[in-house]
């Protein structure tokens, strides 16, 4: 009788199961995967101060904080607890990772959202715009992130590295959903929290593929019941159908990103290179712009690129192009060196804008964007609102304060006719400090003095030294001072 015959098993599958599997401890990381996943005061507390650290981070534009609250964050823990319940088919313990993450994943944006509310700063900087959009990065991020995370808690690794593997891809994003939720800003809420979900779904699946890889199945759980083991697949469904739609998307923009590169550079001939191509899908129309450089120019380039892409994406599209010339390919090595510089020095000016309206409009007391800002000359201006009592030197006091936080910027403060300082004299001459002050205020006014009282002739000649339209009127001073007061211009 012949025997039966077996299938022949590859050899790769029996080296891993036999020598990688066997060496893994199954039952100890079960065991390490529900301590670390577990609801406690601990968990609690590092996501309030890792969601602190996030959201001061992005209100300052800091990415050295941001990285401060990725290496603090606990939520490593309940999610790779949900992909290794995912991989055994444990209902209790998905139950236990999700309630654990969802509720700390409540408790950061709650907390985020408080910390916006109480703070002077709520601009939308940088930092935060950049985690409003999912893309194929992001998505890279939170799948290297997962095989880190699964990785290093089955072989016994699962320290700092871990937590800034995962936070990395959650954290921060979670903090700009509580920024939105604080500002009323649907765009940044929004575009976060899909962000925060598209991460969470590929790093628990991600991690319960990588489970199942190292031999954890159902054996390893409790046995289960046919109720929930559909439970389970529906759960598995339910995460894969945003993830499916978010990666469609995704995948949309990467092929729409390189067919606005083909079109741009076919419409010149020979020698073109792209630098610094963005697309800005949240405009209507579609904004694509770029540098580009060519041998030679083309006025109609960007017109003729928009129009195919119309056709190619079925929606309307403003190109905007910049057009270096250059020569050789040397040259044009160089020139594409000089844009991305370019590029960053522009970049980093327009964060130094940014902060300096910021502080100029919190020591002026009016929204940041009544500052008015001059880029290339690095001034600002902002009127400044008026505040009850305050006097003329108060005003310059505030824009000293706010040239202090800025000292790369020209800061002028416009203050409103507040009274000015009476002038004494010392020694026959006008007292230094009232006297800066009250020129201070008559720049930035442009607006004529009248001095009376003791000493006016004389102050109203070191005022008109100094440019100031001033002149002696009829009036008493105050305790042997010169009494400074705003007169109407004159009508020319």
């Amino acid at each position: 009788m012949d025997s039966i015959a077996r299938p022949r098993r590859n050899p790769l599958s029996l080296w891993w199961r036999g020598t990688v599997v066997a060496s893994v401890d199954h039952a100890a990381v079960i065991d390490k995967v529900r301590g670390e996943a577990a609801w406690n005061g601990r968990y609690v507390f590092m996501v309030l101060m890792s969601a602190g650290i996030a959201v001061l981070g992005l209100l300052l534009s800091s990415p050295a904080v941001v990285i401060g609250a990725m290496l603090i964050s606990p939520l490593m823990g309940p999610i790779i607890g949900l992909g290794f319940g995912l991989a055994t088919f444990d209902g209790d313990e998905i139950r236990r990772s999700g309630v654990a993450l969802a509720l700390g994943t409540v408790i950061a944006v709650l907390f985020t959202a408080l910390l916006v509310l109480v703070s002077p700063l709520q601009n939308v900087t940088s930092e935060i715009a950049a985690r409003t959009r999912p893309n194929l990065f992001d998505l890279l991020v939170a799948l290297f992130s997962a095989l880190a995370g699964a990785y290093a808690m089955i072989r016994g690794r699962e320290g700092t590295v871990v937590g800034v593997a995962i936070a990395t891809a959650l954290m921060p994003p979670l903090a700009v959903v509580g920024f939105g939720l604080a500002t009323w800003n649907g765009t940044v809420f929004g575009g976060a929290l899909l962000l925060f979900l598209t991460n969470l779904i590929t790093i628990a699946l991600s991690a319960a593929v990588i489970a199942r890889l190292y031999g954890f199945g159902s054996s390893l759980s409790p046995k289960q019941t046919l109720l929930q083991t559909v439970l389970v697949i529906a759960a598995l469904v339910a995460f894969a159908i945003p993830l499916g739609l978010a990666l469609r998307q995704i995948a949309w923009e990467a092929t729409a990103s390189r067919q606005a590169r083909d079109v741009i550079t076919s419409q010149f001939e020979g020698g073109v290179r792209l630098s610094q191509l963005e697309l800005d899908y949240a405009q209507q129309p579609l904004r694509v712009s770029a540098t580009v450089l060519t041998r030679q120019l083309r006025p109609d380039a960007g017109r003729a690129a928009g129009a195919t892409l119309e056709r190619l994406f079925g929606r309307e599209v403003e190109v905007a192009l910049e057009q270096v010339r250059v020569g050789t390919g040397a040259q044009a090595e160089a020139a594409q060196v000089a844009a991305a510089q370019n590029a960053r020095v522009a970049a980093a000016a327009g964060e130094a804008a940014i902060r300096a309206a910021e502080q100029l409009a919190l020591v002026a007391g009016v929204p940041s964007d009544a500052v008015l800002l001059d880029r290339d000359a690095r001034r600002a201006v902002v009127t400044a609102a008026p505040l009850p009592g305050a006097g003329i030197g108060v005003y310059r006091a505030l824009e000293a304060r706010g040239a202090a936080s800025a000292p790369d910027w020209s800061i002028a403060l416009t203050p409103p006719a507040a009274p000015l300082p009476d002038i004494a004299l010392r020694d026959g001459k006008p007292d230094p400090d009232a006297l800066a002050i009250a020129i201070w205020g008559a720049q930035r006014l442009n607006l004529p003095i009248g001095v009376s009282g003791p000493g006016a002739a004389t102050v109203a000649e070191a005022l008109t030294a100094a440019g100031v339209r001033a002149s002696v009127v009829a009036g008493s001073g105050s305790g042997g001072a010169a009494r400074l007061r705003w007169l109407a211009p004159a009508v020319e």
